[in-house]
């Protein structure tokens, strides 16, 4: 009946949604175009965020960091406004929809069945005061629940977004780097509860991995040289 007055659209093409169907129609989720990342060890994404891993931390020891996204972004489909529902139009009835079939991925994969703690990458306090919540705790916190594994929220986050930073959007690879370098830190007396031996790092999407190898780098801080630092996030952008 709440359908007549208020019809439920689908979130990619518009097409009013039938009953048994939820956020997205049949027809665009059967073409959501997923990754697959969480079945490949080495994949673009987990090859990109290492890439840079290894240049910032040449002499040290890092094991491997696992990265999946539950689809590819890019700006000739709909399946953008995926996570754009969730960051810019707080729909997060859909945001956490789609944040469980991202954890549902993980939670049946190899690589990250093990995960035992998950966080998110923080906002500025300034920026997340404006919008009033944080997309990608959000996501984490579902996630979370998906995999079992403790849920950091960002109140007792070590992880603290020490400046604000300007939009990334039309920024390329290097300039993603230096807009975020020293955007991210540790809060004072930052520690990270229990006892971790492989975290999963959520944001909603990933472009070139600046701002989840940042935040990586500031964990590293905190954890044993063996602790394995994977990410995940609802979209990773083709380009």
């Amino acid at each position: 009946m709440k359908d007549l007055f208020l019809p439920r659209l689908c979130i990619v093409c518009g097409r009013q949604l039938i009953l048994q169907e939820e956020h997205i129609c049949t027809e665009c989720l059967a073409d959501l175009p997923r990754t697959r990342f969480h079945r490949q060890r080495c994949n673009l994404m987990s090859d990109s965020l290492n890439e840079r891993i290894m240049q910032e931390n040449s002499e040290s020891f890092e094991p491997y960091a696992y990265a999946h996204a539950l689809f590819f972004y890019n700006g000739e489909n709909g399946y953008g406004r995926i996570s754009q529902a969730l960051k810019y139009r707080r729909d997060f009835s859909a945001g956490r929809h789609f944040a469980r079939m991202l954890g549902e991925e993980l939670a049946g994969s190899e690589l990250f069945r093990d995960v035992d703690t998950v966080l998110a990458v923080p906002l500025h306090r300034l920026r997340r005061l404006r919008r009033g919540y944080n997309q990608a705790e959000i996501i984490a916190e579902e996630v979370a629940k998906a995999l079992g594994a403790r849920f950091i929220c960002d109140r007792l986050s070590p992880l603290r977004r020490a400046r604000r930073t300007g939009t990334q959007t039309r920024l390329g690879s290097g300039q993603r780097a230096a807009n975020v370098r020293g955007a991210f830190g540790l809060k004072k007396g930052a520690t990270l509860p229990g006892n971790a031996s492989h975290i999963l790092l959520i944001d909603d999407v990933f472009t070139t991995g600046a701002t989840l190898s940042a935040c990586r780098k500031e964990l590293r801080r905190l954890l044993p040289g063996g602790t394995r630092i994977s990410v995940a996030t609802l979209a990773f952008v083709d380009n």
